[in-house]
């Protein structure tokens, strides 16, 4: 009888580990990226409204930084020349027409010609913070998500191993393919949590490079302004 029980278990066992192990690798593999994701629970609905905020703000501030940054060199020459020939309103429609950052500095500028330069250097400045914050505009919200995505899908995975500890200690036998099954579905969220977080700080340093280039274009051209405007009092 004793070795009826020793043949059996020695039977049993690696073919059960072998069985089990096959079965695990093929649901792995049947199993879907979409599906996949959903095992990660309550917590991937606030990852995804996350991911979709940070995806907007970038695709938007993304192309009204391009706007901005389209080159003005044109619109600079023109402003030039129309101002040492006199011709101050075809400036200033030309300005107002080319409906950018640059456009508006200048147009200020020119609107207060005849005043000290200190007066028309202030008012190109102001107006130059008030474009460049509008530039900035929501830039900052990825730099939030960005924090928040990876720390919200680590407390994903914290709550779903609280609970599979819990039940373990409600049970008598513990199973290692029940904990290490819980384990990988909860952890969903912490590698999704992650991502969102990286593609986050990458977008949001990428927008910020761009706005920096469009400030120090912004600069260069207002002193050049600023220099053609008191080139005739030299």
């Amino acid at each position: 009888m004793f070795l009826l029980q020793i043949d059996s278990f020695n039977t049993i066992t690696p073919d059960t580990v072998a069985t089990a192990a096959t079965q695990t690798a093929q649901e792995m593999q049947d199993i879907s990226f979409f599906d996949l994701l959903l095992k990660g629970g309550w917590v991937m609905l606030p990852l995804a409204l996350l991911f979709f905020l940070a995806l907007v703000i970038f695709i938007e501030r993304y192309i009204t930084i391009r706007k901005a940054s389209r080159n003005e060199a044109n619109l600079m020459s023109q402003v030039k020349q129309s101002v040492l020939t006199g011709h101050l309103d075809s400036a200033i429609a030309l300005c107002r027409n080319s409906n950018s950052p640059l456009g508006r500095m200048l147009q200020k500028g020119l609107l207060r010609i005849g005043r000290p330069i200190k007066d028309i250097e202030g008012a190109i400045e102001n107006l130059g913070k008030l474009e460049v914050s509008k530039l900035e505009k929501n830039i900052s919200i990825l730099g939030i998500v960005a924090g928040i995505a990876p720390m919200l899908g680590f407390v994903g995975t914290i709550l779903g191993v609280i609970k599979i500890f819990y039940n373990i200690s409600l049970q008598d036998n513990i199973s290692i393919g029940a904990i290490s099954g819980g384990l990988y579905e909860k952890m969903i969220t912490s590698a999704t949590g992650l991502a969102i977080g990286i593609l986050a700080y990458v977008g949001y340093h990428i927008l910020n490079i761009m706005v920096d280039r469009v400030i120090l274009r912004m600069e260069t051209d207002a002193i050049e302004f600023v220099d053609l405007l008191d080139e005739p009092g030299r």
